[in-house]
């Protein structure tokens, strides 16, 4: 959790004193709204895109609503979806779109919203304490470094998220240009059970030869095989040259 709630800026990372580090995600984010949004919006109540910003950090990771942030927030949806879509543009936030295939056809085409440093959602956390948040946070770092290492790995790779109706839900998809898909849940735990397989089994039986396999990414340090090409591995596996292959 302390690598999820510093996140990836060098800044920050040097700043070992708390304190430090907030006053520097906090002039880094009056920098992103002043400077870069003015650069491409004339933006009038600079105090929604605010409180859209930290409303978002609390639910980074989930599926984006955003009849849900309208109502929460009193602004109008097209407001919303424009004010996410510059967020988007100034790399402040990512959405990962949902997956789906002609096996998958129960699922649900809403993306998900991550923030691209989980540090700064930490940051705009602070003080929110609850299973939600953490995990969320969590994913947001492991879907982070995954968006990050597709960009030089030699095999091309397309990420999503994956939920159905049944309520079966992947964190992240990895497809190749064959179509094989690595599946891959991120857990804010530090022991993992056979129970936490259920949806990659799941997706596995609906998708059959086209799964390459899964795992388990979660905050033990222990790497073990669950059976069927399915395995758990520390969340550090991601530095771990050859970890996932």
């Amino acid at each position: 959790m302390n690598i999820a709630a510093c996140g990836g800026y060098p800044e920050a990372i040097r700043r070992t004193a708390p304190r430090r580090r907030a006053q520097f995600f906090k002039s880094y984010l009056d920098d992103i709204i002043s400077r870069d949004i003015h650069q491409v919006a004339d933006i009038q109540r600079l105090s929604d895109m605010r409180r859209l910003i930290s409303t978002l950090a609390a639910q980074t990771g989930g599926l984006l609503n955003y009849s849900r942030l309208s109502s929460d927030l009193g602004v109008p949806t097209s407001t919303i979806r424009d004010y996410i879509g510059l967020l988007e543009l100034v790399y402040l936030v990512r959405l990962i779109p949902a997956w789906s295939s002609n096996g998958t056809t129960r699922a649900i085409g809403t993306p998900k919203l991550i923030f691209s440093d989980s540090g700064l959602a930490s940051h705009l956390v602070t003080g929110i304490t609850n299973d939600a948040t953490t995990g969320g946070l969590i994913e947001s770092f492991v879907l982070g470094e995954l968006i990050r290492q597709v960009t030089w790995s030699q095999t091309m790779a397309r990420i999503h998220h994956y939920r159905d109706r049944d309520q079966y839900e992947v964190d992240a998809i990895l497809e190749d240009s064959a179509g094989r898909v690595v599946a891959i849940e991120v857990k804010a735990a530090e022991t993992i059970r056979t129970a936490d397989f259920r949806s990659l089994r799941a997706l596995r039986r609906r998708i059959g030869d086209r799964f390459h396999a899964g795992f388990v990414l979660y905050c033990g340090d222990q790497q073990l095989p669950f059976g069927d090409g399915l395995s758990c591995l520390p969340i550090s596996a991601l530095w771990m040259t050859g970890a996932m292959e």
